[in-house]
């Protein structure tokens, strides 16, 4: 492909060099790179080291402090790797797959977009709606009453809408499982990876707004709520009726006590125990127990 016909499809801020130069794939920033069709990124902490670049197509924010050598290539934007991203949509474009496999087994009372993609193995119980574009992996199992929008991405392994870890002591004092008749409800756009488990409400919806994300491993427990564009990010645990606000980055293994909410925009730092309300806007909490350590204004 023609770098022209690259540079018509992604919003940049300038370009410098040769839009005839044929482009075949990308690869990791290498000021050694010795191939002209390559195209690489770099952010503004290693730009420096394009000045020793030969030859190639270079991502970067700025070119103002670099030497311009005329067997490369130079597309300045403020989001590098960003573009560079959408550059590997443009040379490897993801196929898209639709239908239901003849191994999985699906109710009939669920409803299937038939835009969506089904994997071997996937179980969708009743009362079920997939939306349009939705994928989701092999071995995945959907438990009844679940709701997925459209453009959802679940990946294999993962159990969702299970029954939540809730119990009572009867009179003789033993344990006894509350009766969970809610359910889980996924909104467009959210990205579920590899082996989590999602429990549905006991009453209500576990509730996975808009364009959220969750990694691999992660547990999100009966009844909570994890807030449009947020990342759940590997071995998280957010326990039940827990609510995560807009825009939130949880970090690897940290865990959110019950009934805990946590503000928009906040971050809740790698392996962090979160036992009170983060109740600020656009917090950083760390350690265990967790706290604070964004800065006062005052």
């Amino acid at each position: 492909m023609k770098l022209e016909n690259i540079l018509t499809q992604i919003e940049y801020l300038k370009f410098v060099g040769n839009p005839e130069t044929h482009i075949s794939n990308v690869a990791v920033f290498d000021e050694l790179n010795s191939d002209n069709s390559i195209v690489m990124w770099v952010n503004s902490k290693n730009l420096h080291r394009a000045n020793e670049l030969k030859v190639g197509t270079l991502i970067c924010e700025s070119i103002n402090e670099i030497e311009i050598k005329p067997g490369c290539n130079y597309i300045i934007t403020d989001r590098p790797r960003l573009l560079f991203n959408q550059v590997i949509s443009i040379l490897f474009p993801k196929k898209i797959l639709t239908g239901i496999s003849a191994y999985a087994r699906c109710d009939a009372s669920s409803v299937i977009s038939p835009t969506a993609f089904i994997g071997d193995h996937v179980v969708i119980e009743a009362n079920c709606r997939i939306g349009n574009n939705s994928h989701i992996g092999h071995n995945t199992v959907i438990k009844e009453g679940t709701v997925i929008g459209n453009d959802v991405l679940i990946g294999s392994n993962n159990v969702i809408g299970g029954i939540g870890f809730g119990y009572e002591k009867d009179i003789d004092g033993q344990y006894i499982q509350i009766n969970h008749i809610g359910n889980v409800l996924i909104e467009d756009g959210v990205e579920i990876g590899n082996n989590t488990c999602i429990d549905r409400a006991v009453l209500g919806s576990t509730w996975l707004k808009n364009n959220c994300k969750i990694d691999n491993l992660v547990h999100i427990a009966h009844g909570a709520v994890i807030g449009e564009n947020s990342l759940i990010i590997a071995h998280a645990m957010i326990a039940g009726s827990s609510i995560i606000g807009k825009n939130v980055w949880v970090a690897p293994g940290a865990q959110i006590l019950n009934k805990i909410s946590i503000a928009d925009n906040s971050t809740v730092g790698m392996g962090a125990v979160v036992l009170k309300t983060v109740s600020t806007e656009a917090d950083v909490v760390v350690g265990n127990p967790a706290k604070s350590i964004k800065k006062s204004n005052h």
